[in-house]
């Protein structure tokens, strides 16, 4: 029954796409090539500020094109933005909103995640199929990540796969490219040693050869940057050793991006040989922010600053990413533009590009006339819906974007917090509880309205976790209470996971605090250690540990540095019975710029 469905809506959509092309139109539709980085932050590229990569292809593609600089990603993670490329539709309304297959609940966190499908329905007609439909070929070189067998790239409109399969990590970035009797699609045979995104380079240029002299959608989603961080040895010996916390100084994913932005160069000269310069719109763009977090070797991968946070996140690090164009003739060399766009957008500007129409919904727009300069578009609302628990230590929760203001809500405890993003790029003064009243007001607006839309297109929140069970003694007993996991009460308190903070910070508002749940196995007497740093001149606050009825108060002084962690035990307190207990922390005065900042507390138990 369902082969019957996807075959009759393939039809429909065929009889429309062909029959509503002019038989008297015999301008030749353009090529397509969109690269599609894998984990590439927003501030990587030279042409975006970067001054540790080296990325002169891009960087001249920028120079002859659009450099985007308020473009964006469907999610924080892949999956879902590789969803929504495809279909011009929400990841939120396909119920595919985590990359696949998802990370599984665990005990320690508070909500548990929807059911999400685990692959791009057959049923949603593609940018590949649409494409194909008018007489495009169509080539897949890359990662695909939208469905294992049955549901890749060759049955969403791809004439040839290479390297793409259910996986989000290649098997290796070295020949052979294979592991435990399984190899990657296309890449069978390959000389020991091949770097991945070379041979996928390699691959695509095949296919410019064999189909230039008719239209053609080339689809180039790179491995490259995902971990693991590996790269050519001889790219590597030319940065400096690294990295160093909080910038943008990781030698091996910087070789890595090297790699990718010689495969760009590589395809814009395969381009220029074959005369297709004129013919072909290349986009280059990623499908989240750049991991600025510690998952796996060699990493954090890169630093996303000016931007907040990175991939896994609902800031701007993790969402905000590059988009180049180029297509000379059509798009004016070297222009900027700064209208906020994203992901889902591409499948219905580039069928306008291509002359293809279509009836099939989309939630995206055509931004064609902004690029090109002929126009505008009425759109002011952008939505982001991630109910997920990443692995960079992000929490589930919706956004949205209308002009210039950000509210994101986030489902463990209901905190939202709204940013300008005009006057605040970096997303560091929560406006959410804010005088006068109309600021307030919008919040509440923005709000009803985020709400409203996941109504609309069926969004799947998370439903309390029935297995959770916040920070378990450990065997001896201890108790750890990470800043990460706090419930962060008050407006300008966050927690900051960059490798060299990972702490509780910005503790400037003395009304601010946090919360911990945890368990205890055995009532008795627990020694509190807190690990505080300050920096000099803002010692001197006076800090509340409050457990039910007892309190604990610290005087915090001065480490040298809000970076420079010092444990501080503040007291004793004890328990009568087992069971779930909180513990409060709350700032009494403040004299300084700010309060301290606070990576964790810890309880041990006295003998």
């Amino acid at each position: 029954m369902r082969i019957v469905t996807v075959f009759a809506c393939w039809f429909t959509c065929f009889f429309f796409l062909t029959g509503s092309i002019s038989a008297a139109d015999s301008t030749p539709r353009p090529n397509v090539v969109l690269f599609l980085i894998d984990d590439l932050g927003w501030a990587d590229l030279g042409c975006y500020g970067s001054k540790f990569h080296r990325t002169p292809h891009l960087d001249a593609m920028a120079r002859e094109g659009l450099r985007c600089t308020q473009f964006y990603s469907a999610s924080p993670v892949c999956s879902p933005t590789r969803a929504a490329i495809m279909t011009g539709r929400w990841p939120a309304r396909l119920h595919l909103t985590d990359w696949l297959p998802g990370r599984p609940d665990r005990p320690d966190q508070r909500l548990a995640r929807p059911a999400i499908r685990q692959h791009l329905p057959l049923e949603e007609v593609t940018l590949a199929e649409a494409l194909k439909s008018v007489g495009y070929r169509t080539g897949h070189i890359g990662k695909w990540h939208l469905g294992g067998e049955g549901f890749g790239p060759r049955e969403q409109g791809f004439d040839i796969n290479i390297a793409g399969d259910h996986t989000g990590s290649p098997l290796s970035y070295f020949a052979p490219f294979s592991r435990q009797g399984r190899s990657m699609p296309g890449l069978e045979n390959a000389v020991d040693g091949e770097y991945l995104t070379d041979r996928l380079t390699t691959e695509a240029e095949k296919f410019i050869d064999a189909h230039a002299k008719e239209p053609f959608f080339l689809y180039i989603p790179h491995y490259g940057v995902h971990t693991p961080i590996r790269a050519k040895e001889e790219l590597v010996k030319k940065y400096p050793e690294g990295p160093r916390p909080g910038v943008q100084s990781n030698p091996i994913y910087a070789a890595m991006l090297e790699s990718v932005d010689d495969s760009v160069g590589r395809v814009l000269k395969k381009l220029a040989e074959h005369g297709l310069n004129e013919r072909t719109v290349v986009l280059f763009t990623s499908d989240n922010g750049g991991l600025a977090t510690i998952e796996g070797q060699n990493t954090p991968a890169t630093n996303n600053s000016p931007l907040r946070e990175g991939k896994g996140y609902l800031y701007e690090g993790g969402i905000r990413v590059p988009m180049l164009v180029r297509w000379p003739g059509r798009i004016p060399a070297g222009s900027t533009i700064d209208t906020p766009q994203y992901a889902v957008d591409l499948r219905p500007t580039l069928l306008a590009a291509c002359g293809v129409a279509t009836d099939v919904a989309m939630d995206g727009v055509d931004v064609l006339p902004v690029w090109t300069g002929t126009g505008k578009i009425e759109r002011d609302t952008l939505y982001w819906h991630y109910p997920h628990y990443p692995n960079q230590g992000g929490k589930p929760g919706s956004a949205i974007r209308v002009g210039d203001y950000k509210l994101i809500e986030f489902f463990e405890y209901g905190r939202r917090e709204l940013y300008d993003l005009k006057a605040d790029p970096r997303e560091t003064r929560n406006l959410a509880e804010a005088k006068p009243e109309i600021v307030e007001q919008l919040a509440a607006k923005l709000a009803a309205k985020l709400a409203a839309w996941r109504t609309r297109v069926d969004a799947q929140l998370p439903t309390p976790n029935p297995k959770y069970v916040p920070h378990p003694a450990a065997a001896d007993g201890t108790i750890t209470l990470p800043g990460k996991s706090a419930e962060i009460r008050g407006v300008q308190l966050r927690f900051e996971p960059l490798p060299h903070k990972n702490t509780l910070g910005f503790w400037t508002n003395v009304q601010d605090s946090v919360r911990w749940e945890f368990q205890l196995d055995k009532p008795g007497k627990y020694e509190v250690e807190a690990t505080v740093g300050c920096g000099n001149g803002s010692g001197g606050s006076v800090v509340a540990f409050r457990f039910g009825k007892q309190e604990l108060q610290m005087t915090v002084e001065a480490t040298g540095g809000f970076q420079k962690f010092v444990p501080r035990k503040i007291g004793v307190v004890e328990f009568s019975q087992s069971g779930r207990q909180e513990l409060i922390v709350q700032p009494l005065s403040k004299p300084g710029a700010a309060v301290m900042d606070l990576p964790q507390v810890v309880l041990r138990p006295v003998k």
